[in-house]
């Protein structure tokens, strides 16, 4: 019921990277539906690619049905692109994408190719069209084939066998069949072969035995097609005692000038019982025959879109399809494999000195980089590479770059002179503003704790005040106290009050608020967390479930997060509690995303205001989410907004702390320092001396010593080049000025790229740059909420 849509570029992939790697066999699952999520009610139609070749078009023809396109693929390669492509028939979008890995042993076929899915049938008595039922490979069955001359017949007990063979069928497929109604004729089944007879499909057939024979029963039947016996082997079926066993042919079959197939299963002379059959599956052959760009050159130009930072529309195979190559590439295509031959990235405000990544594109002929900000020298290598005449090497307008190793020592000298003043005075002014902020919060605590008094007597007069209907439940007091079991169990405390574990009626865990007398948060606080929750939805956003206020008690009803906070988390010394390097930057990207949204996604922008690691908090999986709204404001038209500086020491963005200037910047500055933890398991503010993290780093930045910046629980089992990036966009996120600060999308896009290095790294075992596409997804499916309507995301 969410659909993410992409109006921007003719070409946009998903990178999917299964642990198994290359070789392996996988389904792949896409579904759509399309709902007019953008109301424009023009019903799109769209190409999908997986890898370099065409997979299926997508056409919808029904704003409320949902199409569901299956393949079982090997790749070639251990990067799977699944992309969409616009061919001008409206904006492409995908609802549901989803990768499943198979066992190899299973869907033999005779041709090259995958399996496109035609059709898979549980056959019994259809109560709904389509069911997904406890399967290991997670197949969706369809229920909807029934004909009046079948006859059901069901197990009496479930048992595990039934599970047992290769193909891992779920029990509530294979434990019932259908017979003939008349157990003298045969069980007869046709495929409509839509218009097309040619096409070649592989047909799997399971059964079972669902009753216990009587002395003397046997049932034995054979498999024909079109009247041919000698499909599956020719040899009779007879099916094992509540036992999976699955028949195919070897070889594809096809209509040839009919547009049907009709298969018909026979009782043999022998047997005493009707024919059954409990499953099948039918698959179309595809032909994948185009290979993919050579990897060489693959890892070569990714190494050098993740050099530049480079933010063009660089996704999928870089040059196929031949329509779509990468924007300022071009390719040979005269052998099997593509490469690429020239390169332009001129006028791009590249910054920085040339990489050597260049010399990993043996057949480039043209390298223009005229244009740009480079620096530094041109690497030996490349230059011998450009004094072949038929080599064309464009360094032009770039005013600091030598085309020589020459300039390379004084480069250095003059990096090292830039870069420690800037650290001085990041450390300088840091320490400065955190001691200014430390006050200011007291200052303001105390004029508070003078004012509660008058606040607690305005809600008790004015208890109607600011409406929170919204949809979510709203709970009275005594509801409250039987869901905490009368607030049995405290698992928490926070600004607002004691936090209880709690449980509703249906078994869900929840986490709930209740404020305290204490409390510096007041009823204020509450309405705009609870109107700001009832309309953002995001699944790194806590989400409420709902709230209590009748005027003297006041709760806030929660989903659980059973991993507690992220503070909480860095600060366990157990080893069971570090964090490994991969899951700190997936919740640096989980908690990106949240705030991404936050920022981006809504309108007006939301700015959170208290954005920290205490604020972060983790479910069972480690899925982070942002929380505790009451300080959150919208930025009208995107101006800025003058407020009272509020936050928490460590966190607060000087710039704001000085000027009351609010605006997302502010959020990017918290996050900065939330990452800057992630990194070095170290707090905002290290007791005793009250130093800043940002002061406690900055010296081992200077003498470049990474493993000291590193949390060193983690035992320096991390890829070096990501940690050095992760520190590069925390250093930007926390510059003294918002106008210096990245915005989130450009974070969560920046630490994307770290995550993927470091899957990459994990499963080479080797150091190297590896960077992924635009939209990256490991083997897990994207999960996606249920709303009444679809919605782009």
């Amino acid at each position: 019921m969410n659909v993410r849509s992409f109006p921007e570029g003719n070409k946009n992939c998903y990178t999917l990277r299964p642990e198994g790697g290359k070789g392996n066999k996988y389904l792949i699952r896409a579904r759509f539906m399309y709902g007019n999520y953008d109301s424009n009610n023009h019903l799109p139609k769209f190409k999908l690619y997986l890898g370099t070749d065409e997979w299926v078009t997508v056409n919808i023809e029904d704003a409320s049905a949902y199409i569901r396109e299956e393949i079982i693929h090997v790749p070639t390669t251990d990067d799977i692109y699944v992309c969409l492509v616009n061919i001008g028939g409206g904006t492409p979008f995908i609802s549901t994408l989803e990768l499943r890995p198979l066992n190899n042993s299973i869907y033999d076929q005779s041709e090259q190719g995958s399996l496109l899915l035609f059709n898979r049938w549980d056959f019994c008595k259809p109560e709904n069209a389509l069911h997904r039922p406890d399967d290991v490979f997670d197949h969706i069955w369809n229920l909807s084939a029934w004909s009046n001359e079948w006859d059901t017949l069901e197990a009496a007990y479930e048992i595990s066998s039934l599970s047992h063979s290769e193909y891992k069928l779920p029990m509530s497929v294979m434990m019932d069949a259908v017979i003939p109604v008349d157990i003298s004729e045969p069980w007869n089944f046709s495929l409509d072969l839509d218009d097309d007879p040619s096409q070649n499909l592989y047909i799997y057939m399971h059964f079972a035995e669902v009753q216990k024979l009587r002395e003397g029963d046997i049932r034995e039947f054979t498999v024909s097609l079109n009247e041919d016996d000698s499909w599956g082997g020719g040899e009779p079926v007879i099916p094992n005692y509540m036992v999976s066993n699955t028949l195919h042919h070897p070889s594809a079959v096809s209509g040839s000038t009919t547009n049907e197939l009709s298969f018909a299963l026979k009782k043999t002379n022998r047997s005493t019982l009707p024919p059954l059959i409990n499953a099948m599956e039918v698959y179309k052959i595809k032909d994948f025959a185009q290979s993919s760009t050579k990897q060489g050159d693959v890892l070569a130009v990714k190494n050098i879109r993740s050099a530049y930072r480079l933010t063009r529309h660089w996704q999928g195979d870089p040059c196929l399809p031949l329509d779509f190559p990468w924007d300022g590439l071009q390719c040979s295509y005269s052998s099997d494999s593509p490469t690429i031959i020239s390169l332009d990235l001129s006028y791009n405000n590249l910054t920085g000195t040339v990489p050597e990544f260049f010399a990993d594109l043996p057949l480039l002929m043209v390298l223009n980089l005229t244009g740009n900000q480079l620096t530094g020298s041109v690497p030996q290598t490349i230059m011998e590479m450009f004094k072949d005449k038929d080599r064309t090497l464009s360094l032009g307008a770039n005013p600091n770059l030598c085309p020589s190793v020459s300039c390379q020592g004084k480069e250095k000298k003059k990096k090292n002179r830039f870069l420690v003043p800037v650290l001085i005075a990041i450390l300088t002014v840091t320490v400065i503003l955190v001691l200014i902020t430390a006050l200011a919060m007291i200052i303001r605590k105390f004029k508070r704790r003078e004012t509660k008094a008058t606040t607690i007597e305005t809600v008790s007069e004015r208890p109607k005040e600011g409406s929170l209907k919204s949809g979510n439940s709203e709970f009275t007091f005594s509801d409250v106290a039987s869901i905490t079991n009368n607030f049995s169990r405290t698992i928490g405390r926070g600004e607002f009050g004691q936090v209880y574990l709690g449980t509703l009626a249906d078994g869900t865990q929840v986490a709930v608020k209740m404020r305290s007398e204490s409390s510096m948060q007041g009823p204020k606080a509450l309405r705009a967390e609870v109107k700001l929750l009832t309309r953002v939805h995001h699944k790194n956003l806590v989400r409420l479930i709902g709230y209590c206020n009748d005027g003297t008690n006041i709760a806030l009803v929660y989903e659980y997060m059973s991993n507690g906070n992220l503070q909480q988390k860095l600060s366990g010394r157990a080893a069971a509690d570090v964090l490994n390097w991969k899951q700190r930057l997936q919740i640096a990207v989980d908690a990106a995303h949240g705030l991404e949204y936050l920022h981006n996604g809504c309108k007006p922008p939301i700015v959170h205001r208290d954005m920290k690691s205490s604020n972060t908090l983790l479910t069972e999986t480690l899925e982070a989410k942002i929380a505790d709204f009451g300080m959150s404001r919208d930025l009208e038209s995107g101006a800025l907004l003058s407020t009272d500086p509020v936050g928490t020491p460590g966190y607060l963005d000087p710039e704001y702390q000085l000027t009351g200037n609010l605006n997302k910047k502010s959020d990017v500055y918290s996050f900065g320092i939330v990452l800057l933890e992630l990194i070095t398991g170290q707090p905002a503010i290290k007791n005793p001396g009250s130093i800043h993290i940002v002061g406690w780093v900055s010296p081992m930045i200077e003498r470049g010593d990474i493993q000291s910046i590193v949390d060193p629980r983690l035992q320096g089992d991390f890829h070096t080049n990501s940690a050095w990036k992760a520190l590069e966009i925390a250093l930007a996120c926390v510059a003294l000025t918002g106008m210096q600060r990245p915005d989130m999308s450009h974070v969560l896009a920046d630490l994307k790229e770290c995550l993927e290095i470091e899957m990459a790294s994990r499963r080479t075992q080797s150091v190297s740059h590896s960077i992924g596409s635009g939209n990256f997804l490991e083997d897990s499916p994207l999960t996606l909420g249920t709303q009444s309507a679809p919605r782009a995301t």
